[in-house]
This record gives C-alpha cells, structure tokens and sequence, in this order.
C-alpha cells in the first residue's frame, strides 16, 4: 500500500527543471527583501545543521528554491525554506532562488506544515501549535486540518493534546529531552505538579515511554492508597498543594498526633540543587 503523500507534497510546489513552476517561474531574490513568516511551525532550528547546509551551499549554490508570497505591502514573506534562507545568508549569498506564491495566511501556514511534516524532524509542540493555528485560520475542524496536510485525525488530536501539558513539559518535549510518546504518558499523571515531577524523573533517568506509563500507574494505585491513610486537615492539604507549586515536585506531609514528617520528592543531584535553592527562597 502506497503511503498517504501529505496535502498536495512538495513535488507540486517545485519542479524538477529549475526554470519554471506550478504558479510561477523560479527567480532571483534579494535576500534581504525576504521576511520570516513568524507564525511558521518551526520555532527551533539546529545551528550544526545550518552551517553544514552554509557549507554545501557555498560549494554548489542553493538548489531547491525557496517559496515566498508577496504581501499588499510589497514585502516578500517566507512560505517555506528557511533553513535554506538562513543557510544561504551564512553563506554570505546575496540573492536566492524563489518560487512566488499567491497565497493567503491560511494556504501559506498550510505549505509550511507540509514541508516540515515530509522532513519529519519537526519537534512535537512545533506540530501541535502548527495543527491548532491552521484550524484557528481556518475555523476547521481536526479532521480538516488532518484531511489538508495528509495525516489521519488521531494523529493531529494527539498531538493537540500535548499542548495540555505544563509549558516547562512542553519545553522538554521542544528541546528533545521527552518524545510525543512521553508526553501522552504523563497527561494520565493528574495535576500539573504530577506531570512536572514525573517528566523530570523521566529525563533524568532515562525512563523509556512504558516504562513512564508504568510509573504512572503505580501512582495512581499509591493515591488511592495514600488518599485513605492521608489526614484530612484541609490546612496541612493546602501546605501541600503549596509547596508542590512552589517546589515542582511531589510532597507529602504525614502527621501523626503532634509529630509528622514531609516527604519530598526530587530525581536527580541537579534536581535537588533546584529544590534546595527553592527552599532558600522560602525563609
């Protein structure tokens, strides 16, 4: 079975003769008439690969074009390319080869997904807003949004849903230190301090997708547990719930007549450097 392209594929935005295209002739720009599109996915870009890219330009030229549409104002806005862009300009090129569309917000958005999505190294909150600011120009539904970049429903609400995590999670998934994978697993976790402390034990061990899975079970079977022998002093519940803000972490407070204990989670040595230095700020 063939697999689904991903909406119209770049094969149909650039040609295989470099002098012509669908929508228009390739052309030389000048790399400074040329503006981001700051609502493209890609908010992170590796710098090793750019200047690597930088290399390979220098030595044969740029050889697939970049896309552009031309704004009321006259102004040039990247539709798809930018590495290329950047690549080019640190290879110290002053005019680029360009493809101009006449494209709207929505189809330009749209272009950018694709091509990120057939390079597959789109990190995965980049997806996931991606997905949400087609559907918020649009005004379409998942389905849509899935059917117009050519993957299936289930694919685009799950990683809608990551977006649901805590940001400092989302950083983690941005930055490469969880996979989507991870992320689904901790939205079972429960509260924000829950999924925070479980995504850093997580990094910080090098806990494996199931493995994540099965710690938050074990979790939720210690709560129900733990919610039966727990006090029900709402004041030492709410000193709880405090310090797990403040702390980012798991705390218990356990207290027996006059005399108790806290227990407080961490899950790496710079993990309780972090703690340690939140405390300080408590006095």
């Amino acid at each position: 079975m063939n697999r689904k392209a991903l909406g119209k594929g770049l094969e149909a935005l650039i040609p295989e003769a470099p002098s012509e295209a669908a929508g228009g002739l390739v052309r030389e720009l000048p790399i400074g008439e040329i503006r981001r599109n700051e609502e493209q996915p890609r908010s992170r870009f590796d710098e090793d690969t750019i200047e690597e890219l930088a290399g390979s330009i220098r030595r044969y030229g740029v050889v697939q074009p970049v896309i552009v549409r031309q704004l009321p104002t006259g102004v040039y806005q990247l539709v798809a390319g930018e590495r290329r862009l950047r690549a080019a300009r640190l290879a110290g090129l002053e005019v680029i080869p360009t493809i101009v569309r006449d494209v709207g917000e929505t189809g330009a958005l749209e272009l950018a997904m694709v091509e990120n999505l057939q390079r597959e190294d789109l990190n995965p909150i980049d997806e996931a807003r991606g997905y949400q600011s087609l559907m918020e120009l649009s005004g379409g539904t998942q389905a849509d949004v899935a059917e117009r970049v050519g993957r299936g429903r289930s694919t685009v609400a799950n990683a809608l849903r990551l977006l649901e995590l805590p940001q400092d999670v989302q950083s983690m998934l941005s930055e490469g230190e969880l996979s989507a994978g991870h992320g689904r697993a901790l939205l079972g976790f429960g509260t924000a301090e829950d999924v925070l402390a479980g995504a850093r034990k997580a990094a910080a061990r090098g806990l494996s997708v199931r493995e994540l899975e099965a710690l938050g079970r074990g979790k939720r079977q210690r709560k129900k547990v733990t919610r039966k022998r727990r006090t029900e002093d709402p004041v030492l519940r709410e000193w709880e719930e405090r310090l797990q803000r403040t702390l980012g972490t798991q705390v218990r407070i356990e207290q027996i007549g006059a005399e108790g204990t806290i227990r407080i989670e961490y899950y790496s040595d710079e993990d309780l450097e972090r703690i340690l230095e939140a405390l300080g700020t408590l006095g």
